[in-house]
C-alpha cells in the first residue's frame, strides 16, 4: 500500500487539475451560451442554440474521442495534448447542460423588479449586475452543484485518452498488482470526498450569496 497510494495520488492530482480547469471552461460557457440564447439577435440565438443542442444531445466519450483522434487529422490538422482536450471537452460538455440552468435562473428573476430598475433609468449593464445577475445565481448553485460533481466523475473517461487521472492509475495498479478489491475501493473513497469537496464549497458559496443579498436588501 505504501508504494500504490503515492501513484494514486499522483492521478488524484491530475483528476483535480481538469476537474477545476474544465469547471472553469464550463462557467464560462454556460453564462455566454444562456446570454446568447436570450439575445435579440438571431446569428447570435442560433449559434447558442446550435452549441447547446450538440453538445447535450451526443456522449461525452465520442466528443473525447473526436478531439483527441478526429481533429488531428486532415482537413483540420488541429492536434491538442491528451489533457487539454480533457478540459476543453469535460468543460463544452457540462457547459451546454449549464446554459440552460442559467438561462432558466435569468429568466426566473421577477419582472417587476427588472421594469422598476428600468424606471428608476438604471442602465442596462447595471440592472444585469445589481439586480439580475445576483438573484440568478443563487438559483443556479445547487443544480450547478450536480453538473459539477457529474463534471469530476465524468473525468474518469479521460483515461480512455491515455491521459493518467486517478482511474489509469487505478486500472494500471490493478493490472500489475491483481488488488482489485483494494485499489477501487480506495478509488472510490477518493471520489467521493472529492465530491464532497465541491458540495461544501457550493454550500458555503450559496450561504455566501444569501447574507449578501439579505445585506443589500435592508
Amino acid at each position: 500500500m505504501a508504494d500504490i497510494l503515492p501513484l494514486l495520488l499522483k492521478g488524484t492530482l491530475t483528476t483535480i487539475q481538469i476537474t477545476v480547469l474544465a469547471s472553469a471552461l464550463a462557467i464560462v460557457l454556460a453564462f455566454a451560451a444562456a446570454l446568447g440564447k436570450l439575445s435579440p439577435v438571431s446569428p447570435i440565438r442560433w449559434l447558442a442554440n446550435g452549441y447547446i443542442e450538440v453538445f447535450r444531445g451526443t456522449s461525452l466519450l465520442v466528443q473525447l474521442f473526436w478531439l483527441y483522434f478526429v481533429l488531428p487529422l486532415p482537413p483540420f490538422n488541429v492536434e491538442m495534448s491528451a489533457f487539454t482536450v480533457a478540459v476543453i471537452g469535460l468543460g463544452l460538455h457540462i457547459g451546454a447542460y449549464g446554459a440552460e440552468v442559467v438561462r432558466g435562473a435569468l429568466q426566473a428573476v421577477p419582472r417587476g423588479q427588472i421594469e422598476a430598475a428600468i424606471a428608476l433609468n438604471m442602465p442596462p449593464w447595471r440592472r444585469f449586475l445589481r439586480i439580475v445577475l445576483p438573484q440568478a445565481l443563487i438559483a443556479v448553485i445547487p443544480p450547478a452543484t450536480n453538473l459539477l460533481i457529474e463534471l469530476l466523475k465524468g473525468t474518469a473517461l479521460v483515461s480512455l485518452i491515455t491521459l493518467g487521472d486517478l482511474t489509469f492509475r487505478a486500472n494500471q495498479i490493478v493490472q500489475l498488482t491483481f488488488m482489485s478489491r483494494e485499489v477501487f475501493g480506495i478509488t472510490l473513497l477518493i471520489y467521493f470526498v472529492l465530491a464532497q469537496c465541491i458540495n461544501l464549497g457550493m454550500r458555503w458559496l450559496l450561504s455566501r450569496l444569501k447574507r449578501g443579498s439579505v445585506q443589500v436588501s435592508r
